[in-house]
Parts: C-alpha cells; structure tokens; sequence
C-alpha cells in the first residue's frame, strides 16, 4: 500500500520526512537603518498550536516585550489554503493588513514564493513585509535587539555557556523538536522507527541530566529550555497518540515531568499554552494521518499539580 505524505514536497524517496528551510532571514538590530529596533513597528503572527510558532511567543512573554511587538494568533485548524485569519476562541482576523490568509503576507514579501506557508513570521508593519520566518532568529532578536524595551534582567543566551548551549539546542532539535515529526510524518516503518528509537533515546538521556540539575544549564533558565518545552508540553496530548510516539509519555518520566509542570508554572507561560488549539491543529488538521478528524477527549492532564524541582536550587 502506498502511503500518502502529509506534505509531500518534504519527504524523502525511503520516507523520512525532510523540513523545509526559512526563507525570510532579515535582522533587526540597534543602529540599523532599515530594521531598527523600533516599538510598535513589528508584529508577529503565531499560531498557539505550533511549537515553534510558541517558542517565539514564550520569548516576547519572558523579555516583557507584550507592548513593543503586536500579537496576532491564526485560527489553528489549517486547511490546503494555509493558515487562516478568524474570528474565534483564542484567535482572531489580523488586524494590521486585513488578510484572510498568511499566505498573502508571504506573497507580499516574495510573490515568487512557492513553499509552505509557516509560522511564526515576524511582519514590518513599515516596509509591509515579512522581516523573519525563522523562530531561531526570532528569538535571538527578541532576546538582543530590544534592550531599552525590555526585561534587561533575563538573558536567554548567556555568552558564558553560548557554545554548550548551542550544541544541546542543536541535540533538542534534530532529536526531540523535529524529532517528534520525523516520526508522525515518516512514510516508511523502517524511518518511523529510527526517528521514534532516536527520539526516546534522548529524552532518556534529558532525563538523567534533569536528576542533577533543576534546568538544563543549572538554576538559570535559558533559550534550550524553552526550546525542550515547547515540545513536552504538547507530547502527551498529540505526539503520544497522533505521532505515534508511545513508548513513553512524558508523566512517565519524574524528571522530565516535574521539570515540565516547573516551566509551564513560570509567570506568563500558562497564556502561551493552549490544548484545545494543540489537540483541534494536529487531530484536524493532519488528514493523512487521521482521516477520520476525531480529537480525542483526552488525556488528562494537570499542568498545575505540585512539583519539586527546588530541591535542585533555585530559579
């Protein structure tokens, strides 16, 4: 039986599902004169379901920039159109350019631009384009380019631990973030079950070093943390089940769990969460893995529950 990919322009001959690279990598910094760092000037289109989208979001959360850089979240139930602007339930119509679609910001910037239509994309509400597509980048912008604007207390690339963290980001990426999709999306047994092997064989690996340390460079929260986040928040609700991803779930794993609840309780990461939008996004969405679009009603899960990662020191 042949098998159908969900996007078909990134899979591989032998069924390893192969990301699309950003193609938007302007930067804004200080003393730029086309992209300064100026407030009000630049907006960001997210969807909560998105796990990379969310990262760029729990980036503007910490960095207390809510009031330099606007906020539009898309409805998270996509269709061959892309992701939609509407009225609903933790989402609504983009207010800066009136679109129907994220499609038209990316034609806007590039009408030659065929890929697939991502998020989270980061707009100049200026020039009338898209500035950055990559959260990566993002990120890095919201952390550095905003000094007079923001939380100058919270420092997610500390320059002291710059080269480990940027190997352990890039081991949380290729192992855990993509990871999780390499396994959902693979077309072949033989590549789900080597994304699947990898993917449990580096969450073992976090979760002993999450026995030593409360985060994963100590007391100190930083990017790579985020970063893990952004996908053990949504892995017992989507990536469990609709990914295939069930050798564990992530309350199996003391560690890994407790360290979870302790990041999710983190002052303004609650409102960058939603599970409603995660579970309708991937259940509804994804119609070459299930058809049917049922969301399941579960899990059950309490993301509030007591934990005791001050046992490892303070944050």
């Amino acid at each position: 039986m042949k098998i159908k990919p969900q996007f078909a322009e990134e899979q591989s001959d032998d069924g390893e599902f192969e990301r699309q690279e950003d193609a938007f990598r302007d930067w804004i910094e200080p003393g730029s004169s086309t992209l300064p760092p100026v407030a009000g000037r630049y907006h960001l289109y997210i969807s909560l379901a998105c796990p990379w989208a969310s990262r760029a979001l729990v980036v503007r959360n910490l960095k207390g920039l809510q009031k330099v850089i606007g906020l539009t979240v898309v409805d998270p139930v996509r269709d061959e159109r892309g992701w939609a602007f509407r009225n609903g339930p933790g989402y609504s119509e983009d207010p800066v350019n009136g679109f129907k679609f994220l499609s038209e910001a990316y034609l806007a910037s590039d009408p030659k631009f065929r890929g697939r239509y991502t998020v989270p994309v980061l707009w100049d509400k200026e020039q009338k384009r898209i500035v950055n597509n990559s959260e990566d980048d993002i990120c890095r912008m919201f952390n550095d380019a905003f000094p007079n604007a923001g939380d100058s207390k919270v420092d997610l690339f500390p320059a002291d631990i710059a080269e480990e963290q940027a190997k352990l980001s890039k081991f949380i990426y290729e192992k855990v973030n993509n990871g999780v999709y390499q396994a959902g999306f693979a077309t072949s047994q033989t590549a789900y079950e080597k994304a699947c092997r990898s993917l449990f064989a580096a969450l073992d690996e976090l979760e002993k070093r999450l026995g030593r340390k409360r985060y994963l460079f100590g007391t100190r929260m930083v990017e790579a943390d985020w970063r893990l986040f952004c996908t053990l928040v949504r892995f017992d609700a989507v990536y469990h089940g609709h990914f295939k991803c069930n050798v564990r779930r992530i309350v199996d794993y003391p560690n890994l769990h407790g360290y979870l609840l302790d990041l999710y309780q983190q002052p303004g990461i609650a409102d960058t969460v939603d599970i409603d939008h995660i579970k309708r996004h991937y259940y509804v969405t994804h119609t070459e893995i299930n058809p049917t679009g049922i969301v399941p009603i579960g899990p059950a899960q309490d993301l509030l529950a007591k934990h005791d990662r001050d046992r490892l020191g303070n944050g």
